[in-house]
């Protein structure tokens, strides 16, 4: 019998700790989850561990690649401005009743790369408006939710293309089991220890209170001033339902809230960005008043232009996140195409939709106040990378003084 390329042991562990570190599943809580068929084996695996967990009910949410391509291949052309509404609809009931959401990633990230970007772009825009009831719970953090990820054979096959198949499937299973920290002996205790050196992070970003922050690289002469009232947040945090919960796994990131009108200056990206099964490299972009004026690509540019266009706010910026190169997922040497773990690679920016949580007394703020405070309000959230060996950073206080906090890539102290 040929062994499988996918360690059973390390899947059933990611399950565990996508189940008890990323959600933190609450004794009767129910679970809306979303996978691709290919992801079956931890479908089921993350399906059983939520259930010994004490889950109330688990939903399971499948799509399949083929199943999308005979849309592109065969639909009407209005189908193109159509989406799910009641499903959406239906999970954003879910989430209000205090289920907490998982998705599992592991589809082929270029699936659609072929396909009319017109098309895509529709579809995209259609999907996010009508995903936007439950992607306000998520972003709002109203709930504990996770994502984790999958090494299926089509995804494998993009990130190592010389390699046979299955080897292809092992060498891309390695690659998540050792960035979701589950090669070792008690994954949840690694986690808890992750989190506290993140927690570190956020607390000395926090008691500096930095009005901005500047970055200088190649291409890149940015300064990206930050909300008021904005907080730092990495690893774990507590939504607002009181669970605390990993959103990624996994995670290498601090983040916070940029002030959607306070962004001068150009960046370029150092990591392609996969969206929407195609492939967006080179971006290259000039802010003015925090809205983006100026946009190109090498690669997928007409993508690019149709995220841009979505809406008003997808031109602003609704989050900044700090990685050092040093990161496993960096110094691996893998590019994911997937932003889960490309993100948390480099330093990143994300175009629209800012997060509530990242300010001070998120909880409790309207929308209207988060606004007024610098928050950006979009139907889509596309993080891109920005970072790299030869980035640094300032932090620039309200008096203009600056304190190092990246050089060469790495944290400065």
């Amino acid at each position: 019998m040929a062994k499988d390329p996918i360690d059973p042991i390390l899947l059933d562990k990611l399950a565990e700790v996508s189940v008890r570190t990323g959600l933190n599943l609450q004794e009767g809580q129910e679970l809306v989850l979303t996978a691709p068929v290919a992801a079956l084996p931890l479908v089921r695996r993350v399906t059983a561990a939520a259930y010994r967990a004490g889950a109330g009910l688990v939903t399971p949410i499948l799509s399949d690649g083929m199943v999308t391509l005979a849309r592109y291949r065969h639909a009407r052309d209005d189908s193109f401005d159509r989406a799910p509404n009641w499903l959406y609809d239906g999970m954003g009931a879910a989430f209000a009743d205090g289920a907490a959401r998982m998705a599992i990633v592991g589809d082929d990230p270029m699936l659609l790369a072929d396909e009319d970007p017109g098309k895509t772009a529709r579809a995209g825009k259609a999907n996010s408006i009508a995903y936007r009831p439950a992607l306000e719970r998520i972003a709002n953090f109203d709930i504990n939710w996770s994502i984790c990820a999958y090494p299926g054979a089509d995804w494998a096959m993009r990130v190592f293309p010389d390699l046979p198949e299955e080897q292809a499937v092992a060498k891309l299973a390695e690659a998540i089991f050792a960035a979701s920290r589950v090669m070792g002996e008690d994954p949840v205790a690694e986690w808890a220890a992750h989190n506290a050196r993140l927690r570190q992070r956020t607390e000395w970003l926090n008691a500096e209170r930095f009005a901005a922050l500047h970055y200088t690289g190649p291409g890149t002469d940015l300064t990206v001033g930050l909300a008021d009232g904005h907080e730092w947040h990495g690893g774990a945090s507590e939504a607002r339902n009181g669970v605390t919960c990993n959103p990624n796994i996994p995670t290498e990131e601090v983040f916070t809230t940029p002030h959607a009108a306070k962004v001068e200056g150009y960046v370029r990206s150092t990591k392609p960005l996969s969206h929407q099964g195609s492939l967006i490299d080179g971006i290259e972009v000039r802010f003015e008043g925090g809205r983006i004026t100026e946009a190109r690509a090498t690669r997928g540019e007409a993508v690019l232009q149709d995220l841009l266009d979505t809406d008003e706010g997808a031109r602003r910026l609704g989050e900044v996140a700090l990685v050092p190169h040093s990161s496993p997922i960096s110094q691996s040497g893998v590019l994911f195409l997937n932003t889960l773990f490309d993100e948390n690679a480099a330093c990143h920016i994300a175009l629209g939709q800012c997060y509530s949580k990242c300010f001070l007394d998120g909880a409790n703020l309207t929308p209207e106040q988060i606004a007024a405070q610098g928050g950006n309000s979009s139907m889509i959230h596309v993080d891109w990378m920005i970072g790299g060996a030869e980035t640094d950073i300032d932090g620039i206080r309200e008096d203009g003084s600056r304190v190092p906090v990246f050089r060469g890539g790495e944290w400065a102290s």
